[in-house]
């Protein structure tokens, strides 16, 4: 709970609340990210998640997602695999795909994973930075089916619980686990969840 309490701090700090449903967290997550409460999050990311071992990836979508994903992974002891949401000369042939609408930036994006990091013989933990309206989660659920992987559980930094994302994965049965939950954005400020 105290790395939970952490963040929450760091948020009401550092955070940035943009109109009524965007926060910017670029002093520590997304533009600059700050490597001791990065280490502080794997940490609790494996509390919540040892017991559903054994887990043989970390998967992610880039790039704000990569930092946590990784501290993860390094506590975990394996590899992380991000979607790439460009395209690139070395990723073309041999992939799984799925298209990923951005709330914050109101665009679409097809994100892509290499069949050679993703396999029928994984167990994958999805951390990523947000979950609000379940739209990357979703696109990484997709790939992982294509692989015939299996989901392990959700592991994200910032909820936003007044968004569809959380509803969303719990009528799929899915474990979400969240190191801060936000209530609302009232007068400007957070108002994180209580349970």
């Amino acid at each position: 709970m105290r790395k939970l309490k952490l963040l929450e701090e760091r948020i009401k700090k550092d955070g940035q609340v943009l109109g009524e449903d965007v926060l910017k967290v670029d002093s520590f997550l997304n533009h600059q990210v700050d490597p001791i409460l990065m280490d502080e999050m794997g940490d609790e990311f494996y509390r919540l998640f040892k017991d559903d071992q054994p887990i043989t990836k970390v998967l992610t979508v880039e790039s704000s997602g990569i930092a946590p994903a990784v501290f993860a992974g390094l506590k975990f002891g394996v590899p992380v695999v991000f979607a790439r949401k460009h395209k690139s000369l070395t990723l073309k042939d041999d992939i799984y795909s799925s298209e990923v609408f951005s709330f914050t930036k109101q665009v679409s994006n097809k994100i892509s994973i290499s069949h050679k990091f993703l396999s029928k013989n994984d167990r994958v933990l999805i951390i990523d930075d947000f979950l609000a309206n379940g739209q990357a989660i979703e696109g990484l659920l997709d790939i992982i089916n294509q692989a015939g992987a299996e989901l392990v559980g959700v592991g994200v930094v910032i909820e936003k619980s007044f968004q569809k994302g959380r509803e969303i994965l719990d009528q799929k049965g899915i474990k979400v686990e969240s190191l801060a939950r936000i209530k609302e954005f009232k007068d400007g400020q957070v108002v994180f969840r209580e349970d």
